[in-house]
């Protein structure tokens, strides 16, 4: 499992590598401050650091991961419920559903990685580094075939909450593979967020709704299932991302998503897609949902640098509100008491998570790029060129 984190940096520059101005400050890792200003001679070290621990909610770096998240959670709320729809009208072909999706993002991304790189040097990346990316693609397509698979079988609040499994898996991957250290505030906003998911399951226990389903079990096993891929994928997603330009990462998920996605819709739903019921609507559930996708998978990428894939998938846990919200309109859904305090949980959960003592830019240091993160690519979202001053090595996407 080692070797699939080992990224060759050979088509790359390394802090040590670049040229810097000597006359531009340069920044220490731990509080950003720069080193040698006035304020250093002001304050001791100590007081350069977030001291009061809710001061980052005064940070423009706070709102944007978090207005971001909450973009990516309503995101994912439309696959959700476009989802059910397809299901619904007896439409199960999740291969075939996620497809579009990985079709444009080679069409996309493989095209202009190769105007960014050469033919040859795509090629030679392609050749070097794209058993990992299968890993990687093969994570992701999985996740959203059983996640999806599974609206055919259980209702949608169900699988809404069950697919949060994703974040244990995040957070076992990240401290075993990526050697992130989680402080004993993250893992309290992590148990405060799973409570609030607990106050809508106890809502619906007390409100005995009877939300149909075909196979309850059978759909909240698929939906784990898929939680597990998803979390797999978004762990490696982020350290990709990372080291390696989101136009490349974007480009090799969508070559061998599209075919891993093409050979299982060939051998498991060519019958499934011939006796679809095909109609006007269900083409508007199908460019619903691709488009949802395409909005996540586009933007995911700057999330997981600026933030990490566990404060993503703490994210995405309000989806369970905006779901309910969505199923008072479109499903008959009521509010019950507990799911506006189980939101509040949920917000408060990730606040306290972002909370453990940190640098200025929390969970975009990455512990697995080395000093001054001189493994990591500079790029939109990343903190390598914040974190030793300017850099003369273009920015890259």
């Amino acid at each position: 499992m080692e070797s699939i984190l080992s990224m060759d940096q050979s088509n790359y520059k390394t802090m040590d590598e670049t040229s810097k101005d000597p006359s531009s400050p340069t920044y220490d890792v731990e509080d950003l401050t720069p080193v040698g200003s006035e304020s250093q001679s002001v304050a001791p070290t100590g007081t350069r650091r977030l001291l009061r621990p809710f001061q980052f909610l005064l940070t423009p770096h706070f709102w944007i991961i978090f207005i971001h998240g909450q973009i990516l959670s309503m995101s994912i709320v439309s696959t959700n419920t476009l989802s059910s729809f397809l299901a619904n009208g007896g439409n199960s072909i999740p291969a075939f559903q996620t497809l579009f999706n990985y079709v444009i993002l080679a069409l996309i991304f493989i095209p202009f990685c190769m105007y960014k790189y050469g033919i040859r040097k795509w090629f030679t990346t392609l050749w070097k580094d794209s058993w990992k990316y299968f890993i990687f693609a093969f994570a992701d397509v999985e996740g959203n075939y059983f996640v999806v698979k599974a609206y055919a079988y259980t209702n949608i609040l169900s699988a809404a909450l069950l697919d949060n499994f994703a974040i244990v898996v995040v957070i076992i991957l990240s401290f075993c593979l990526l050697k992130v250290r989680y402080h004993w505030t993250q893992l309290l906003g992590v148990v405060v967020c799973i409570g609030g998911m607990a106050l809508l399951v106890v809502s619906d226990f007390i409100t005995d709704k009877d939300y149909p389903a075909v196979n309850m079990v059978k759909g909240d096993l698929f939906v784990l299932l898929g939680a597990a891929f998803y979390g797999v994928s978004n762990t490696a997603q982020e350290y990709f991302v990372s080291k390696r330009p989101v136009y490349e990462v974007l480009g090799f998920l969508g070559f061998w998503a599209v075919i891993i996605n093409g050979v299982q819709v060939a051998i498991f739903e060519r019958t499934s897609i011939q006796e679809a019921a095909w109609s006007g609507p269900v083409a508007g559930y199908f460019v619903g949902y691709t488009l949802s996708l395409l909005l996540l998978y586009m933007t995911c990428p700057i999330l997981l640098r600026m933030s990490s894939a566990a404060f993503y998938n703490l994210s995405l846990l309000t989806s369970d509100f905006w779901s309910l919200l969505i199923g008072i309109r479109v499903f008959g859904y009521y509010v019950y008491w507990l799911y506006p305090v189980g939101f509040v949980f949920t917000v408060l959960g990730m606040i306290i998570y972002y909370a453990a003592p940190q640098t200025a830019l929390g969970e975009a240091i990455k512990p697995w790029l080395g000093e001054n993160q001189s493994k990591g690519i500079v790029g939109l979202g990343t903190a390598r060129k914040h974190v030793d001053g300017e850099i003369e090595e273009p920015s890259d996407l």
